[in-house]
């Protein structure tokens, strides 16, 4: 009997450690198993982050520049980064590139195979060769138009054409634009242009009372006619009714061959409005316009805290 009770615990101890060692087995391979997945799931979110995205498109004022109409050092880290990881960057202002060729060169992006939307829209131009892939312009008798109209309201108009911008007389706001945009400023007898002319934009420069006021007291032709947006408070500008950046950002996307979802447009204004809308993932920045962030999918932070380049960390390069 003792020895039969010595066998059956010996039985049970070896049977016991056994299910405990297949326990083991199985706790262990189910481990493994989990970690698998667990770093599957790291992996596929990074990938979906750097790979989800293939164009960011951003507004400069206000959003890429801070108050100071600089680059903030983490807004140039980051978009060389995405830029880096193959992922297109395009510029996308009311500015002509001469506005913006200084930033291009501190962004990496003065190469051949990159493009800016410029004149919100009217152009997309390449960076270094100039090549125009996309134009949608003013004529003479837009002009005229809106020259009668500044007339009558007693507002001061500039108008831009590709490489040059063109005024009855210099104002402060002129002074302003013409120093943004890097391009030189000609005083013309509007009457006298040339019927040929080719017009990216016009722009009321005024004083903000005088511009809102303006706003309130427009023909609704002038909606029905024209493209138009309120790019800072001082500027009322008027483009072809068929282009936005939005229609652009479209455009340039087409000819990569890159899809809606696939795209993020970042901005602040009025004339982001449109890309911001029509982007997969639209983006406010925390200083934008009340009516942008209602339509945006998120708010970054301000252009002063470098909130283009904690959108691109958030949403392409995984940073967290």
């Amino acid at each position: 009997m003792y020895t039969t009770m010595i066998l059956s615990f010996k039985f049970l101890t070896v049977n016991y450690f056994a299910k405990f060692y297949s326990k083991c087995q199985l706790f262990i391979m189910y481990f493994f198993k989990l970690n698998a997945i667990l770093n599957t799931l790291d992996l596929t979110k990074e990938r979906r982050n750097q790979y989800m995205y293939k164009l960011v498109a951003i507004d400069m004022d206000g959003t890429l520049l801070d108050d100071s109409k600089t680059i903030p050092n983490e807004n140039i880290r980051a978009i060389k980064e995405a830029s880096n990881k193959g992922i297109k960057i395009a510029l996308a202002t009311g500015r002509p590139l001469t506005g913006i060729k200084n930033y291009l060169n501190v962004l990496g992006l003065n190469s051949p195979d990159n493009f800016s939307i410029i004149y919100n829209g009217a152009l997309i131009q390449n960076n270094t060769n100039k090549k125009i892939i996309s134009q949608c312009l003013l004529n003479y008798d837009d002009l005229m138009y809106f020259h009668n109209l500044s007339r009558k309201f007693h507002i001061h108009m500039n108008v831009f054409t590709k490489d040059s911008c063109i005024t009855s007389k210099l104002g402060k706001y002129t002074t302003l634009e013409a120093k943004w945009s890097n391009i030189d400023v000609k005083i013309v007898d509007f009457n006298n242009l040339d019927k040929n002319i080719e017009i990216t934009k016009v722009i009321f420069a005024d004083e903000p009372e005088l511009i809102s006021k303006i706003m309130d007291n427009l023909d609704d032709d002038v909606y029905s006619k024209y493209a138009m947006a309120r790019s800072a408070p001082y500027f009322l500008e008027f483009f072809n009714k068929e282009i936005n950046k939005g229609i652009a950002v479209k455009k340039y996307a087409d000819s990569l061959n890159i899809h809606k979802e696939e795209i993020i447009c970042i901005g602040d204004a009025g004339n982001d409005i449109e890309m911001i809308k029509f982007a997969g993932l639209g983006i406010a920045m925390e200083n934008a316009f009340p009516e942008i962030k209602n339509v945006a999918n998120y708010i970054t932070l301000s252009n002063e805290n470098a909130g283009v380049a904690h959108a691109i960390d958030k949403f392409i390069l995984s940073k967290f």
